[in-house]
């Protein structure tokens, strides 16, 4: 069983990023890996801008980040770009605290004009912090990601496979063989 650190990078307690990963965690559990959630508009905001390495709750996430086997970072895409509170905590951690580590990069946004911010402002950035391996990431629309009142998400069928897809390859990279993947 793999620990897989689940990162949503998104500002808003309300945010479409941060149900989708939790949606997606379900799925990883599944599949036997141990998932820990990490919501990075949860940690101090003095901590994050204050470049306070110190901090309980930046030692906490490295820690976090050092124990994981995997990484699924999800972050909203602001201005063709990942946001702003994603890019404080990835400042902070060490220089290679990827390293060895498969990873996945997942994005939300309104537009089509933003799919190509993974690739070119994620993965970067991924990249040289050490990542064993960065598997294929996906772009996910906000307008196929309904999110309900009770807290629950409905993925839009189009998108819910291709996130299946994309997700039961992340977690074979891991060393596991997705468990629908036997079954079929």
């Amino acid at each position: 069983m793999a620990t897989v650190l689940s990162v949503s990078g998104s500002p808003s307690a309300s945010s479409r990023t941060g149900k989708l990963l939790r949606h997606l965690d379900a799925r990883l559990a599944t599949q036997g890996h141990e998932v820990i959630p990490l919501d990075v508009r949860t940690i101090p905001a003095d901590a994050l801008l204050g470049a306070d390495f110190r901090h309980p709750a930046i030692v906490e996430a490295t820690e976090l980040f050092a124990r994981a086997d995997g990484v699924v970072i999800g972050t909203p895409v602001y201005k063709a770009s990942y946001s702003g509170v994603l890019k404080a905590l990835l400042d902070l951690l060490p220089q290679y605290a990827l390293t060895g580590k498969t990873v996945l990069p997942l994005a939300t946004g309104g537009t089509t004009a933003h799919v190509l911010a993974i690739d070119y402002a994620l993965r970067p950035v991924l990249s040289s912090m050490g990542a064993g391996h960065i598997v294929q990431g996906w772009f996910t629309l906000d307008k196929d990601l309904t999110a309900h009142e009770d807290g629950s998400l409905t993925v839009a069928p189009a998108a819910s496979e291709a996130l299946t897809q994309v997700l039961d390859q992340f977690s074979a990279a891991l060393g596991r063989t997705p468990l629908l993947a036997v079954a079929g």
